[in-house]
């Protein structure tokens, strides 16, 4: 990244401003803006997150509002209610509270004598969430936002479920928040009140996983802030991306594909990252591409900023599995609009161990409502291809979300596809490009009454190596989401599985090959029981999103400058960091365990003088094929520590199941030095709900 201090206007920081909320909690903020706002009022750009502006984001913070803010913009970093400096508590995600906290914000913002009125909202994955529910609320000042990494639909896209099934990050982000939400503020900030403060978080927290697990339909608990139930609500211009290595990688084209509103989307091949940060690269110039976002909708400045396609995005080439990538190689390729005309589902039928040549019509021809029982007649004959996955199948899946940190992308997907029923297509003889979403229509039954299909979609070598390019999950019982129900043995059902958008190249010599499982562990939680799964030929398609090679780029060159920013602040890495993914197999006992630290050691903060301490670690174990054996765990330590103060908290949360339960095992403890001055135990249960 090119570093910048030559910028069009001085800038000056105000590192803790306080922002009164009408119920009297203040929300602290840190601010940079024009030295010349003092008399010249300028747009305003605002970021909302609850990931502590003074310490834990100000790294990342420090590279991009200041860079912004030299470009004429007042760029306002927010602590959400109970989060850093900020009073309060953070009971959850996107409650209420915290979308009518934002507008009080935006407001508050909007009055002051350095800005002239008009403002933004951007933000990576919290952030992002929070812009594009507050813009569905319209708040007066609010003109466009820019987002990357994001859902607009809570429920059947996002960390907690997909397609109906429970993912194991449902369990490690309530960790995460679980220790975030009850970190101390800075006494060097909030005085002698930050013990007042810290112990108001510790006593009013719970396990976020309690309530992500009370909720595993989609009721009005998801609905609530999913902008996809009113897309229309939303009236202001939107920058949006994402990474095809991200979990948030459909969101992007769904909303060009339903907002009315002027509109861009970027696609890279990155993981949980902001563009001009991508990993894997090539990162971009992404703040450029904002501040001409801003210049035209917030001073407008006729830039051409909505000149050219709708959607750029990487098409990624064939590379060698990995669990982590410097680089993916390929090109950025344009489409005018979205849905594109330059896209053509084309159909595959499967049949034993093979995806067929192209079926005559498109993916309409495979007719029947998912859920539908088969009618009799010819389909009744199809022969069944059966598959009884071991909970083995998905150690290798990755994380639902790449960070990039420890290396978490799936890795070669052959051990995982001897437990999974394959379908190969023939050796390709010219090259076969996607873009989009594939889908795999299904004619199956299974022996038990809650069952689970995982498609994994596959780009496979000469030599065999199989890399994993798209996946998705569905729970059979939400073959109709809106009234789930468990499954009758031996019925036949017709299900469509919807996998992640991907753009991905397949060259000549290479095999497409699609797999299925009926678990996939720990990404997924598995069903209560081992299912049999049939899948019945003839019936059963696979339909790819296939963009012809002949298509036009619509791109000369690549459209993007090299990655720049302002210079990050010195931080000093005071311990080593640690970073481990392993997964162990006992042979004697059968016991089977999938191992995550996320350790960046103790970093001073050189501007503060505080030293920062994170510590993640996730267990997912098993034995053997005991379906009720499966637990999750996740810890987490947090440090502070400065001159005489000393705190730290420590988080435990495990997950189990039987048939009936979901068992949650969590505690909480807060230390002074090393006294321990807070503690709490939960114990508790959840009813699985067909899941």
């Amino acid at each position: 990244m090119r570093h910048v201090t030559n910028l069009p206007a001085a800038t000056k920081e105000e590192p803790h401003v306080e922002i009164p909320m009408s119920d009297g909690v203040r929300l602290s903020a840190r601010v940079w803006r024009p030295v010349s706002s003092d008399a010249e009022p300028v747009p305003a750009v605002v970021e909302y997150i609850p990931y502590r502006k003074r310490d834990l984001t100000s790294v990342r913070d420090s590279m991009h509002h200041p860079y912004i803010a030299g470009h004429g913009y007042a760029c306002v970093r927010v602590d959400l209610r109970g989060t850093g400096d900020s009073e309060g508590v953070l009971r959850d995600e996107y409650l209420e509270q915290e979308q009518s906290d934002a507008e009080e914000v935006l407001a508050w913002v909007a009055e002051q004598p350095w800005c002239d009125g008009s403002t933004g909202m951007m933000g990576l994955s919290w952030g992002a969430f929070a812009a594009l529910q507050v813009a569905a609320r319209q708040p007066p000042s609010l003109r466009a936002i820019v987002i990357a990494s994001f859902t607009d639909d809570r429920y059947a896209d996002d960390m907690h479920y997909m397609g109906g099934a429970m993912l194991s990050d449902n369990l490690a982000e309530a960790g995460t928040m679980f220790a975030y939400a009850t970190c101390p503020p800075d006494p060097a900030v909030v005085g002698e009140r930050w013990r007042d403060m810290w112990h108001e978080r510790l006593e009013n927290t719970r396990p976020w996983v309690l309530e992500w697990l009370r909720h595993q339909r989609r009721d009005e608990y998801w609905r609530h802030a999913s902008v996809c139930e009113d897309y229309q609500a939303v009236r202001c211009p939107v920058l949006a991306s994402s990474g095809w290595a991200d979990g948030y990688s459909n969101a992007v084209t769904r909303l060009l594909g339903n907002l009315d509103v002027p509109r861009r989307g970027l696609i890279g091949p990155w993981s949980h990252k902001f563009p001009h940060l991508g990993e894997p690269g090539p990162a971009i110039g992404y703040l450029q591409e904002v501040v001409r976002w801003w210049d035209h909708w917030l001073k407008g400045e006729d830039n051409g900023v909505m000149d050219g396609p709708m959607l750029r995005t990487w098409m990624q080439e064939s590379v060698p599995p990995s669990t982590s990538y410097e680089e993916r190689p390929g090109r950025w390729v344009a489409e005018p609009s979205w849905p594109s005309p330059n896209i053509e589902p084309v159909t595959r039928p499967l049949s034993r161990h093979r995806i067929g040549l192209p079926v005559a019509s498109s993916a309409a021809s495979v007719s029947g409502a998912a859920g539908r029982e088969t009618e009799v007649g010819a389909k009744a004959e199809a022969e069944a291809m059966t598959v009884q996955s071991p909970l083995s199948v998905g150690q290798f899946a990755g994380k639902w979300a790449s960070y990039n940190a420890p290396p978490d992308l799936p890795y070669d997907q052959r051990e995982e596809d001897g437990g999974s029923l394959v379908f190969d297509s023939e050796q390709l003889t010219e090259t076969v490009e996607i873009l989009g979403s594939a889908t795999v229509e299904l004619e199956l039954s299974v022996n038990e009454p809650v069952a689970t299909v995982a498609a994994r979609l596959s780009d496979v070598t000469p030599d065999g190596s199989a890399t994993r390019v798209s996946y998705g999950v569905l729970n059979l019982t939400r073959l109709d989401p809106d009234a789930p129900e468990a499954l009758e043995p031996g019925r036949r059902y017709r299900a469509t599985v919807h996998l992640n958008g991907v753009a991905q190249s397949f060259p000549p010599g290479h095999r497409i090959r699609l797999s299925l499982s009926t678990s996939y562990w720990p990404l997924a939680w598995p069903p209560p029981r081992p299912v049999l799964l049939s899948v019945y030929e003839g019936a059963s398609t696979l339909t790819l999103p296939v963009r012809p090679t002949t298509a036009p780029d619509g791109l000369a060159r690549s459209p993007f400058d090299e990655p720049e920013g302002t210079p990050p602040l010195t931080t000093t890495q005071l311990t080593e960091t640690e970073q481990r993914w392993e997964v162990k197999r006992d042979l004697v006992d059968y016991n089977a365990e999938l191992k995550i630290v996320k350790d960046g050691g103790m970093v001073r903060f050189e501007d503060i003088g505080l030293d920062v301490g994170r510590r993640a670690c996730e267990y997912y174990t098993s034995v053997a094929e005991d379906f009720g054996s499966v637990s999750g765990e996740s810890t987490w330590t947090m440090r502070f520590r400065r001159a005489d103060w000393d705190v730290r908290v420590e988080t435990r949360t495990v997950l189990r199941s039987d048939e009936e339960q979901f068992f949650v095992d969590a505690t909480l403890d807060g230390y002074e030095g090393e006294r321990r001055v807070f503690s709490r135990t939960w114990n508790e249960t959840v009813p699985r709900d067909l899941l």
